[in-house]
């Protein structure tokens, strides 16, 4: 009977597969075409060129969409044939190509000509959005979503979509259906997540412009890992209509849409594209707030905020060497650099993020999972939730003398409600109403408002403090989830923020390793210091994360953000 119950969503996993592998030979088979028109065309050229520069050349007719088209599909089936980043292709794209041709100078956007890749959760009409999830299989999307429409709209070729990890909630990329995604700079290391297959898409050159959505980092961890830039916009400043997600409904840590990119300029080109009224036509709860070129072009002296350590992660050396690096620069530059220390970090882990991701004790996303192949990278967090509550509690009190780390991270995965007697608490019986989720949300308003005053007093424009880097091998996201707040906290407190590239781990912070302990000394200090083990390869980069205020973001060639 158990295996009957799980049969009919996992059995839709080798149809989707199948149906990839067709999808992978249609793309090819137009490639093959594209290139018979043209068949001494030189793809190196094109893709070495920048965002700007390439729009720049497709608006003057100096490069023909067909060679542009065919160039990046080549080499996107190039990089997944190494790092298995592809989950399908638009076949919509060559009709598409075949519109914009037809365009007078005057008609066309932003973006035209470009091909782009999409994440899986993006609606496009005819195609899954799973989730990395066998339910949402054989569910094509009757059309696209909004963000989808508006980049058409500006004339943007979107021509794959992309793998993430199952149920978006992972900072690993693998699930079920699609596989394992593999860093391009290191084939034993994940690429991050759940934007995991984006991030190392355009890291290989495959796709020059890419849309993620982030919930805890799922956009800056990918291009953080990967070496690429990327950004998570403040919530409701992009729409989410048509961007499919495991879990609906929450009120803080809301996930948001955003690009990613090879560098900061094709980023403010694409919210240039993205900020317009037609998005507002189309989904009239996002406000038209246009990209505020004022803001992007300033060049006067900033108060920026900085800080090495959150207080609950300590940092790899790498980590806090890239801030430093950055507010010598900056101090080079004519900035004013102030120290920031994050408030209460393990307060708002615990009880805030993760007590909002979880509110409903993973009911929402246990639904999803039911009758499914569970993902490696998600099963220590799905075994944990479908603990009873009172062992839960149990353990939980167990742990609080030997790991209390595990200890709050068990209480919390309980839910909202709290215990009304010792009594229920053996029976499972909690307090679970509206009252206390509405308590919940007026914690993180308070959390927001004190970070706010914070920043306020110092009177700051920005604030720069270390990304999660370099990247982890394959498996270890599951081992540190609490590393990841170092990413979440903007998403906590519902603030812009980017990553940008800083510098190269060296030999000496390998060896600044050896004396890594954490603050608490705990299995999370020990996976977060294990996963740094060097094998004598290419040093990844390490990147910087920038936040700025509600106000507005940019980020500038010399790594800053600077809101208005």
């Amino acid at each position: 009977m158990l295996f009957w119950w799980q049969a009919p969503a996992r059995s839709r996993i080798p149809r989707a597969q199948k149906r990839r592998e067709e999808a992978l030979r249609r793309m090819a088979a137009l490639a093959e075409r594209l290139r018979q028109q043209e068949p001494e065309l030189d793809p190196k050229p094109i893709l070495e060129l920048p965002l700007e520069k390439l729009v720049q050349k497709l608006l003057a007719d100096e490069l023909s969409l067909e060679s542009v088209l065919c160039s990046y599909l080549e080499e996107a089936m190039k990089v997944h044939q190494e790092v298995n980043c592809l989950t399908d292709f638009l076949d919509e794209c060559e009709e598409q190509l075949q519109a914009l041709k037809k365009l007078k100078k005057s008609e066309r956007g932003l973006l035209y000509g470009v091909p782009i890749s999409l994440k899986d959760v993006y609606d496009c009409m005819g195609h899954d959005s799973t989730c990395g999830l066998a339910q949402f299989l054989e569910k094509p999307a009757a059309k696209d979503g909004v963000v989808v429409k508006v980049l058409k709209a500006q004339g943007a070729i979107p021509f794959v979509k992309t793998n993430i990890s199952q149920t978006l909630l992972s900072f690993d990329c693998s699930n079920p259906i699609y596989g394992q995604t593999l860093n391009p700079q290191n084939l034993k290391k994940t690429p991050g997540g759940s934007s995991g297959g984006e991030g190392a898409l355009l890291a290989k050159g495959g796709s020059i412009l890419g849309m993620g959505t982030d919930t805890g980092g799922s956009i800056r961890i990918p291009a953080s890992f990967c070496g690429v830039c990327g950004i998570r916009v403040t919530g409701y400043r992009l729409s989410n209509s048509g961007v499919a997600s495991a879990v609906k409904g929450r009120k803080t840590v809301v996930t948001v849409t955003g690009p990613l990119a090879w560098d900061v300029e094709s980023l403010a080109l694409c919210l240039r594209a993205l900020l317009s009224e037609h998005m507002h036509r189309l989904d009239p709860t996002v406000p038209f707030l246009p990209f505020r070129e004022e803001v992007y072009s300033s060049n006067r002296p900033l108060r920026i905020g900085y800080y090495e350590s959150d207080g609950f992660t300590q940092p790899s050396p790498s980590m806090a060497r890239a801030v430093k690096l950055t507010c010598r620069l900056l101090r080079d530059a004519g900035h004013q650099v102030i120290p920031f220390s994050v408030p209460r970090t393990e307060y708002a882990f615990f009880h805030l993020f993760l007590g909002s991701l979880f509110a409903d004790e993973g009911a929402s996303l246990l639904e999803k999972l039911k009758g499914d192949i569970v993902d490696p990278s998600m099963k220590n967090t799905v075994t944990s939730l479908r603990l009873p509550d009172s062992l839960k509690r149990f353990l939980a009190w167990i742990w609080k003398y030997i790991e209390p780390r595990v200890s709050q991270g068990l209480e919390t995965l309980c839910g909202v409600g709290r215990a009304l007697t010792r009594g229920r608490v053996l029976l499972g019986t909690l307090d679970r109403t509206p009252k206390k989720l509405w308590e919940l949300h007026t914690a993180v308003e308070e959390y927001q408002q004190e970070f706010i005053a914070k920043w306020r007093s110092l009177d700051l424009d920005v604030l720069l403090s270390p990304a999660l880097d370099p990247a982890f091998f394959v498996g270890y996201p599951a081992k540190t989830q609490e590393s990841s707040f170092y990413l979440g906290l903007y998403n906590l407190l519902n603030f812009p923020a980017g990553i940008v590239p800083v510098t190269t781990v060296t030999p000496q912070d390998e060896k600044e390793l050896a004396f890594y302990r954490g603050y608490y000394r705990d299995r999370f200090d020990k996976s977060f210091q294990e996963h740094f083990a060097s094998e004598g390869k290419t040093l990844p980069k390490v990147r910087l994360r920038i936040a700025a205020t509600y106000r507005g973001l940019r980020v500038s060639s010399t790594v800053t953000s600077v809101p208005p």
